[in-house]
């Protein structure tokens, strides 16, 4: 959970949300690692639990990752869950819940749903405290930017419709 914690300091140094993810295998091999690229690389997809996946997979050759463990920062939300499932990852551990989007335990639980046709184990909240940290300063960081290009923004259309 260390190194995703060190590549979602890099998602986030890269104006990115936070996230970095790794799969290892049974021996702690990393065989896919990711962190969040949806902004630089302009693709909805690009969560970091995907690419690792997508990495993993293309690595070994198969898409059943049933022997394999996926260490992400922030609980995945419905898409990288579906994926999760889909991949037949053995283990999934998660560091922060997502009480927005959270679709493992916090709003949706994916895994354990009728239409899951995969046992996942799961473990949430490890390093739990330090993947909320680096996701609320990161927040704390980038809002006051976010709001002032909206305040600008509406500002500029409100002088518009004033013409």
């Amino acid at each position: 959970m260390e190194y995703a914690l060190q590549l979602a300091t890099e998602a986030g140094e890269a104006g990115e949300i936070p996230v970095g993810a790794v799969i290892v295998d049974d021996h702690g091999a990393i065989v896919g690692e990711g962190n969040n690229r949806k902004e630089r690389d302009r693709l909805p997809t690009a969560h970091a639990e995907m690419i690792a996946i997508n990495q993993a997979a293309q690595r070994r050759g198969n898409w059943h990752l049933n022997d394999l463990r996926l260490y992400v920062t922030l609980e995945p939300c419905p898409m990288c869950s579906g994926a999760i499932i889909q991949a037949r990852l053995g283990t999934l551990v998660y560091g922060a819940d997502d009480p927005k989007t959270g679709a493992v335990r916090s709003v949706l639980n994916l895994p354990d749903s009728a239409a899951s046709n995969h046992h996942l184990t799961v473990i949430g909240g490890v390093l739990n405290q330090a993947c909320r940290q680096q996701l609320k300063q990161w927040f704390a960081e980038k809002r006051p930017k976010i709001q002032s290009i909206a305040l600008r923004a509406r500002q500029e259309a409100k002088g518009k419709r004033q013409k």
